[in-house]
């Protein structure tokens, strides 16, 4: 898949390994793994291949969520993308990476 943030922290923490803004700081457990999930993404084809990863458990999100995407970075937090085909490439566009319980 191709991969595409749409809010600059997300490229931050992926590349620079934390976020310039305060709001948006986690702790160095949570980036790492962050930081594998989005290599695990970039290396599949396409998004049915995320089901042979089980501790990631992806699925399509409901209610006002709708027409979003998440796997799970740990119990608590996942990463919400949305997820479409052109040209036999797949485009994953990372949204966010939230607090399931908040």
């Amino acid at each position: 898949m191709e991969i595409m943030f749409e809010k600059d922290y997300l490229r931050e923490l992926f590349y620079d390994g934390e976020a310039k803004d305060k709001q948006h700081r986690y702790q160095p457990h949570i980036v790492r793994r962050y930081v594998r999930v989005v290599n695990i993404l970039d290396s599949v084809g396409k998004v049915t291949d995320l089901f042979r990863y089980r501790s990631l458990r992806y699925e399509k999100l409901v209610g006002d969520k709708d027409g979003l995407e998440s796997v799970r970075v740990n119990d608590q937090y996942r990463i919400e993308f949305e997820s479409s085909a052109k040209d036999n490439i797949t485009i994953c566009n990372i949204v966010e990476l939230s607090n399931h319980y908040k």
